[in-house]
């Protein structure tokens, strides 16, 4: 029993580590895209790629378009409410911000899903956990001290709130796959329900596209669909305060990102902050592989 546990939750790290990579690409691939783009417009892409996939995937599987688990649409609905914010957040700071300080604004959401994890569903995180996510928080700070000095204050405030509200939403997530709620319909609810809700938004603000940018946007989609693919199997896999610190590997994928395609070399400070949270990530791991082996 305990071994299938552990086994999970391995599961869960690696399927978060994968949503954090295409997450990175889904920001590279938006900010690719131009600021003149509308936000909603580029939000709009997004959930509808997601939701065309995610629905491709349930007609495969011969899952029905609807909610299997009686008590899930209110946490669907929240779900929905506070991924959509945090869409809206991460992509407005994207236009500001460079794509690393974005994206590791947008990955407070790891300490918000512990929170979130805690009043939804009553997991309540160890000391040490506690003490492993506040360090990789601290780490952060040392990557993203830049943008808070020099970046405007509201772009900053904005992408921090995308944290929050994702937190929120991947608490609904784990709340869902306990309740025995399927991954390919939690992700088609969110992408369906919140495309319907931005579309008269993006069409009211429509700014006509070249062939690069929609090629840019479908592949930010794309990438999309796959990072709510994983992160939704990640959470139902294992406890957010077990798995969600490892959601901070996206700010090793981004800096990759910035260095190579938009050519921004991370100070020394920033990498000061990397060893840190990559230092959490692998603390939190044994530990919490420790605790399994004692419970033997």
């Amino acid at each position: 029993m305990v071994l299938d546990i552990v086994s999970k939750r391995t599961k869960g790290i690696l399927l978060l580590i994968l949503s954090a990579f295409f997450f990175a690409c889904m920001n590279m691939f938006v900010k690719l895209s131009g600021d003149e783009l509308p936000v909603f417009q580029k939000v709009f892409f997004r959930n509808a790629m997601a939701a065309v996939i995610a629905f491709i995937v349930l007609l495969k599987n011969k899952m029905p378009l609807r909610p299997s688990v009686k008590g899930s649409m209110p946490y669907l609905i929240l779900r929905t409410v506070f991924g959509l914010a945090g869409v809206v957040c991460n992509y407005y700071a994207l236009e500001t911000l460079v794509l690393s300080d974005a994206s590791i604004l947008n990955k407070m959401s790891p300490f918000f899903a512990v929170l979130f994890s805690f009043i939804f569903i009553h997991e309540r995180p160890r000391l040490y956990q506690w003490l492993i996510l506040g360090g990789a928080l601290f780490g952060a700070l040392f990557v993203i001290k830049p943008s808070f000095a020099n970046a405007a204050f509201i772009p900053a405030l904005v992408g921090f709130m995308g944290g929050v509200f994702a937190g929120a939403a991947y608490g609904c997530v784990r709340k869902l796959g306990l309740m025995g709620e399927k991954n390919p319909y939690i992700v088609f609810f969110f992408s369906t329900a919140s495309t319907l809700i931005v579309t008269p938004i993006a069409i009211a603000g429509y700014v006509p596209m070249t062939a690069l940018q929609w090629i840019y946007l479908l592949s930010a989609g794309v990438s999309a669909a796959l990072a709510q693919f994983s992160i939704t199997a990640a959470y139902t896999c294992a406890p957010a305060k077990e798995i969600s610190v490892y959601d901070f590997s996206q700010i090793i994928f981004a800096s990759l990102m910035s260095l190579i395609v938009f050519q921004q070399v991370p100070d020394v400070w920033s990498i000061i902050g990397y060893v840190i949270i990559i230092g959490m990530a692998i603390l939190n791991y044994l530990l919490s592989n420790r605790r399994g082996r004692d419970n033997l």
